[in-house]
């Protein structure tokens, strides 16, 4: 793989992971706006499980 390519692989998965920050935040605005009552406890998980997974591949992109 030439370094543009690994470039331009890097920015793309920055930019999903800046989408899913976006989506995770909406998740959380909603949540605590009482949306879902019956699913607050899963979705809550869903919401923490998937910050960490941003997390992790935030470090792994750009380990400094």
């Amino acid at each position: 793989m030439t370094s543009s390519s690994e470039a331009s692989e890097q920015s793309d998965a920055k930019e999903l992971i800046t989408a899913l920050e976006q989506d995770r935040g909406w998740l959380l605005r909603e949540l605590d706006g009482g949306s879902w009552p019956e699913l607050r406890l899963d979705l809550a998980a869903l919401e923490r499980e998937l910050g960490q997974l941003l997390e992790l591949a935030s470090q792994k992109i750009s380990p400094n």
